[in-house]
């Protein structure tokens, strides 16, 4: 239980030693790459999988039935208004933060027609807590490169930047937060739902923590 210490992004060989700079490093933004092509194959088992979205689109799915928005332009919405949150957490955005969006969005385009789909509940249950998994590892890779973070995970290092909890708590809570906002405006959710939620702050603990065996500290 461990990775329930991390209490901050590790800084490894490939990370960039800043994370806007208009020259980074070729070795971080291949891992910066690597990670979102990752996060979004998880992204995409746990589409695949059809037993709960991640909290943020049961988020997206309340605000469309106050608004009466389209589910994308929920999500953009969502996704402006937490970059404003960065302001007082004192965020720096990079690459990363507009890679995050492209490259994860085509990677679900790509892999969702490939991904194999399967009929018994239990098995696409396991199918979407791999999902998530495999998200939080991504999440890790990408994060670590220190490119910038995506909207949602900035936020998470900024609360834990301020709170000084660990990042598996942080981003826990925030996950739960923002699953009780969405379903209180009429979001759906279902067992991916809460496997997301409970599981993807220790997920991408564990994959920060298997990457600093594996790598040595800068």
């Amino acid at each position: 239980m461990s990775f329930l210490s991390v209490t901050s992004v590790p800084k490894l060989r490939w990370s960039s030693p800043r994370a806007f700079t208009l020259k980074p490093p070729l070795v971080s933004v291949v891992f910066l790459v690597l990670g979102l092509v990752v996060f979004g194959l998880g992204e995409a088992l746990l589409v695949t999988a059809g037993v709960g979205v991640s909290p943020w689109t049961v988020f997206a799915e309340g605000v469309t039935h106050v608004t009466g928005w389209s589910l994308g332009f929920a999500t953009f919405a969502i996704s402006v208004s937490v970059l404003v949150l960065w302001i007082p957490l004192r965020q720096t955005p990079g690459l990363g933060t507009i890679l995050n969006a492209i490259i994860i969005a085509l990677v679900l385009d790509f892999a969702l027609p490939l991904l194999p789909r399967f009929d018994g509940f239990a098995v696409n249950a396991l199918l979407a807590l791999a999902g998530v998994f495999v998200t939080g590892f991504g999440g890790a890779i990408y994060l670590v490169a220190n490119l910038g973070p995506g909207p949602r995970d900035g936020l998470m290092t900024g609360l834990q930047a301020v709170t000084g909890l660990p990042i598996a708590l942080v981003r826990t809570l925030l996950e739960l937060t923002v699953v009780v906002i969405g379903w209180a405006l009429g979001g759906t959710l279902g067992l991916g739902t809460i496997f997301f939620a409970l599981g993807i702050g220790p997920a991408m603990a564990i994959g920060m923590q298997v990457l600093q065996l594996r790598s040595p500290a800068r």
